[in-house]
Protein backbone atom coordinates (compact mmCIF):
# COMPACT_ATOMS: atom_id res chain seq x y z
CA UNK A 1 0.00 0.00 0.00
CA UNK A 2 1.33 3.42 -0.94
CA UNK A 3 1.62 5.96 1.90
CA UNK A 4 0.14 9.29 0.79
CA UNK A 5 1.97 12.34 2.16
CA UNK A 6 1.11 16.04 2.38
CA UNK A 7 4.15 18.33 2.76
CA UNK A 8 3.66 21.54 4.74
CA UNK A 9 6.49 24.08 4.84
CA UNK A 10 6.83 27.73 3.85
CA UNK A 11 10.28 27.14 2.35
CA UNK A 12 10.25 26.09 -1.30
CA UNK A 13 13.61 24.33 -1.15
CA UNK A 14 12.51 22.19 1.81
CA UNK A 15 9.32 21.14 0.04
CA UNK A 16 11.07 20.40 -3.23
CA UNK A 17 13.89 18.47 -1.57
CA UNK A 18 11.58 16.33 0.56
CA UNK A 19 9.29 15.70 -2.41
CA UNK A 20 12.17 14.31 -4.47
CA UNK A 21 13.42 12.15 -1.61
CA UNK A 22 10.00 10.72 -0.74
CA UNK A 23 8.81 10.14 -4.29
CA UNK A 24 11.96 8.08 -4.85
CA UNK A 25 10.56 5.53 -2.39
CA UNK A 26 8.46 2.71 -3.90
CA UNK A 27 5.85 2.85 -1.12
CA UNK A 28 5.52 6.63 -0.58
CA UNK A 29 3.87 9.31 -2.71
CA UNK A 30 3.70 13.07 -2.09
CA UNK A 31 0.14 13.94 -3.06
CA UNK A 32 0.24 17.65 -2.26
CA UNK A 33 2.02 20.62 -0.69
CA UNK A 34 0.98 23.53 1.52
CA UNK A 35 2.85 26.75 2.32
CA UNK A 36 1.14 27.56 5.64
CA UNK A 37 -1.06 26.02 8.30
CA UNK A 38 -4.32 27.28 6.90
CA UNK A 39 -3.59 25.74 3.53
CA UNK A 40 -2.53 22.54 5.28
CA UNK A 41 -5.91 22.19 6.95
CA UNK A 42 -7.74 22.79 3.66
CA UNK A 43 -5.59 20.44 1.59
CA UNK A 44 -5.54 17.81 4.30
CA UNK A 45 -9.33 17.66 4.18
CA UNK A 46 -9.39 17.60 0.38
CA UNK A 47 -6.54 15.15 -0.30
CA UNK A 48 -7.00 12.80 2.68
CA UNK A 49 -3.29 11.94 3.07
CA UNK A 50 -2.04 9.23 5.42
CA UNK A 51 0.73 11.42 6.85
CA UNK A 52 1.21 15.19 7.05
CA UNK A 53 4.79 16.46 7.33
CA UNK A 54 4.21 19.65 9.26
CA UNK A 55 6.53 22.62 9.79
CA UNK A 56 5.89 24.63 12.97
CA UNK A 57 6.82 28.22 12.21
CA UNK A 58 4.75 29.42 9.26
CA UNK A 59 2.73 32.52 8.30
CA UNK A 60 -1.06 32.86 8.65
CA UNK A 61 -1.49 29.75 10.80
CA UNK A 62 1.35 27.97 12.59
CA UNK A 63 1.90 24.25 12.59
CA UNK A 64 0.67 23.79 16.15
CA UNK A 65 -2.80 25.15 15.49
CA UNK A 66 -2.91 23.48 12.07
CA UNK A 67 -2.10 20.14 13.71
CA UNK A 68 -4.83 20.65 16.30
CA UNK A 69 -7.42 21.31 13.59
CA UNK A 70 -6.30 18.44 11.38
CA UNK A 71 -6.39 15.75 14.08
CA UNK A 72 -9.80 16.98 15.26
CA UNK A 73 -11.36 15.78 12.00
CA UNK A 74 -12.89 12.41 11.23
CA UNK A 75 -10.33 9.65 10.53
CA UNK A 76 -7.47 12.18 10.56
CA UNK A 77 -4.02 11.60 9.08
CA UNK A 78 -0.95 11.21 11.26
CA UNK A 79 1.04 14.40 11.71
CA UNK A 80 4.84 14.27 11.72
CA UNK A 81 6.37 17.56 12.83
CA UNK A 82 9.37 18.98 10.96
CA UNK A 83 11.70 20.83 13.29
CA UNK A 84 15.22 21.92 14.08
CA UNK A 85 14.35 20.82 17.66
CA UNK A 86 17.39 22.22 19.46
CA UNK A 87 16.23 25.70 18.47
CA UNK A 88 12.52 25.05 18.57
CA UNK A 89 10.82 25.25 21.96
CA UNK A 90 7.41 24.61 20.42
CA UNK A 91 7.84 20.93 19.61
CA UNK A 92 6.19 19.74 22.80
CA UNK A 93 3.20 22.00 22.08
CA UNK A 94 2.80 20.41 18.66
CA UNK A 95 2.84 16.92 20.17
CA UNK A 96 0.24 17.91 22.73
CA UNK A 97 -1.84 19.33 19.89
CA UNK A 98 -1.94 15.86 18.38
CA UNK A 99 1.23 15.25 16.37
CA UNK A 100 2.51 11.66 16.37
CA UNK A 101 6.17 12.57 16.48
CA UNK A 102 8.87 14.79 15.07
CA UNK A 103 11.61 14.67 12.49
CA UNK A 104 14.67 16.86 12.25
CA UNK A 105 14.90 18.91 9.05
CA UNK A 106 18.45 17.70 8.47
CA UNK A 107 17.34 14.06 8.49
CA UNK A 108 18.81 11.76 5.86
CA UNK A 109 16.67 10.38 3.03
CA UNK A 110 16.48 7.05 4.84
CA UNK A 111 15.47 8.66 8.14
CA UNK A 112 12.83 10.72 6.38
CA UNK A 113 11.30 7.72 4.63
CA UNK A 114 11.50 5.52 7.72
CA UNK A 115 9.91 8.27 9.81
CA UNK A 116 6.95 8.49 7.45
CA UNK A 117 6.54 4.70 7.54
CA UNK A 118 6.73 4.54 11.34
CA UNK A 119 4.09 7.22 11.82
CA UNK A 120 1.84 5.82 9.08
CA UNK A 121 1.92 2.47 10.87
CA UNK A 122 0.59 4.10 14.04
CA UNK A 123 3.79 4.28 16.05
CA UNK A 124 5.30 7.39 17.60
CA UNK A 125 8.56 8.71 16.19
CA UNK A 126 10.39 9.50 19.41
CA UNK A 127 14.01 8.57 20.05
CA UNK A 128 14.64 7.57 23.68
CA UNK A 129 17.12 10.35 24.48
CA UNK A 130 14.91 13.01 22.95
CA UNK A 131 11.79 11.57 24.57
CA UNK A 132 13.16 12.31 28.04
CA UNK A 133 14.05 15.85 27.08
CA UNK A 134 10.77 16.42 25.34
CA UNK A 135 8.65 15.07 28.18
CA UNK A 136 10.60 17.29 30.55
CA UNK A 137 9.10 20.21 28.64
CA UNK A 138 5.64 18.77 29.16
CA UNK A 139 6.35 18.47 32.86
CA UNK A 140 7.40 22.12 33.07
CA UNK A 141 4.84 23.72 30.79
CA UNK A 142 2.04 21.37 29.82
CA UNK A 143 -1.28 20.90 31.58
CA UNK A 144 -1.95 17.27 32.50
CA UNK A 145 -4.17 15.12 30.33
CA UNK A 146 -7.54 14.69 32.00
CA UNK A 147 -8.84 12.97 34.01
CA UNK A 148 -5.76 13.04 36.27
CA UNK A 149 -3.11 10.53 35.28
CA UNK A 150 -2.58 9.23 38.81
CA UNK A 151 -6.25 8.20 38.93
CA UNK A 152 -6.42 6.56 35.52
CA UNK A 153 -3.23 4.51 35.89
CA UNK A 154 -5.07 2.33 38.41
CA UNK A 155 -7.13 0.94 35.52
CA UNK A 156 -4.07 -0.86 34.12
CA UNK A 157 -2.87 -4.36 34.98
CA UNK A 158 0.68 -4.84 36.25
CA UNK A 159 1.89 -6.00 32.83
CA UNK A 160 0.14 -3.13 31.05
CA UNK A 161 1.85 -0.71 33.43
CA UNK A 162 5.21 -2.31 32.60
CA UNK A 163 4.55 -1.91 28.89
CA UNK A 164 3.48 1.72 29.34
CA UNK A 165 6.67 2.48 31.25
CA UNK A 166 8.83 0.95 28.52
CA UNK A 167 6.96 2.94 25.86
CA UNK A 168 7.88 6.08 27.78
CA UNK A 169 11.52 5.03 27.63
CA UNK A 170 11.24 5.00 23.85
CA UNK A 171 11.31 1.24 23.27
CA UNK A 172 9.64 -0.27 20.20
CA UNK A 173 7.22 -3.21 20.42
CA UNK A 174 10.01 -5.58 19.38
CA UNK A 175 12.35 -4.20 22.06
CA UNK A 176 9.63 -4.42 24.73
CA UNK A 177 8.89 -8.00 23.71
CA UNK A 178 12.57 -8.87 24.02
CA UNK A 179 12.81 -7.15 27.41
CA UNK A 180 9.75 -8.95 28.80
CA UNK A 181 10.49 -12.21 26.96
CA UNK A 182 7.11 -12.50 25.26
CA UNK A 183 5.93 -12.47 21.64
CA UNK A 184 5.76 -9.13 19.84
CA UNK A 185 2.10 -9.81 19.02
CA UNK A 186 1.42 -9.99 22.76
CA UNK A 187 2.99 -6.57 23.25
CA UNK A 188 0.89 -5.13 20.43
CA UNK A 189 -2.19 -6.38 22.25
CA UNK A 190 -1.03 -4.82 25.52
CA UNK A 191 -0.33 -1.50 23.82
CA UNK A 192 -3.79 -1.46 22.24
CA UNK A 193 -5.42 -2.18 25.60
CA UNK A 194 -3.39 0.54 27.31
CA UNK A 195 -4.50 3.10 24.74
CA UNK A 196 -8.15 2.08 24.97
CA UNK A 197 -8.23 1.99 28.79
CA UNK A 198 -6.57 5.38 29.13
CA UNK A 199 -8.42 7.01 26.24
CA UNK A 200 -5.18 7.88 24.44
CA UNK A 201 -4.65 8.23 20.70
CA UNK A 202 -1.18 6.75 20.21
CA UNK A 203 2.22 5.94 21.73
CA UNK A 204 3.17 9.60 21.91
CA UNK A 205 0.30 10.36 24.24
CA UNK A 206 1.06 7.15 26.13
CA UNK A 207 4.62 8.36 26.76
CA UNK A 208 3.32 11.72 27.95
CA UNK A 209 0.81 10.00 30.22
CA UNK A 210 3.53 7.84 31.79
CA UNK A 211 5.52 10.91 32.80
CA UNK A 212 2.47 12.72 34.10
CA UNK A 213 1.55 9.65 36.16
CA UNK A 214 5.10 9.64 37.61
CA UNK A 215 5.76 6.17 36.20
CA UNK A 216 8.93 7.61 34.65
CA UNK A 217 10.92 10.67 35.69
CA UNK A 218 12.43 13.10 33.18
CA UNK A 219 16.23 13.19 33.26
Amino acid sequence: MTIRVLLVDDQVMVREGFTVLLNAQPDIEVVGEAVNGRQAVERGAALRPDVVLMDIRMPELNGIEATRRIVAGDDPPRVLVLTTFDLDEYVYQALRAGASGFLLKDASARQLADGVRVVAAGDALLAPTVTRRLISEFARHGAPLSPPADVRVGELTERETQVLTLIAHGLSNAEIADRLRVAESTIKTHVSRVLVKLGLRDRTQAAIFAYEARLVSPS
